[in-house]
């Protein structure tokens, strides 16, 4: 997510913070869990969980074209003990050129 460019005006990031020690859970903090342990195949009970929201991010430099765009979010949560990241991306997947980026050692999610 380091490549995007918001410098023209377009696109927009914006986060949410759950804080659910001792507090009932919304449903997106009980999705998140439910995703936890599906994919996981553990028990897991968030006590603080973040949404991170980059909505129609141009790729870097967007002064050359921001017209191709992404939207995609980081969710990061712990249950105080264990720690997750969900990185979920727009139908599609990566919209951005990554021809034309200046980088060519170029992943989808983290390692």
């Amino acid at each position: 997510w380091d490549n995007a460019d918001f410098s023209r005006g377009v696109g927009t990031t914006f986060y949410q913070e759950f804080s659910t020690l001792n507090t009932a859970k919304p449903p997106f903090v009980r999705d998140v869990e439910e995703k936890v342990r599906r994919y996981l195949r553990s028990s897991y009970s968030a006590v603080w969980t973040l949404k991170i929201t980059w909505e129609k991010a141009p790729v870097y430099t967007a002064r050359t074209d921001t017209r191709k765009t992404n939207t995609y979010q980081a969710v990061l949560t712990t249950d105080g003990f264990r720690s997750y990241i969900l990185m979920l991306y727009q139908d599609g997947g990566m919209q951005w050129d990554y021809t034309r980026l200046t980088s060519t050692n170029v992943l989808i999610g983290y390692t």
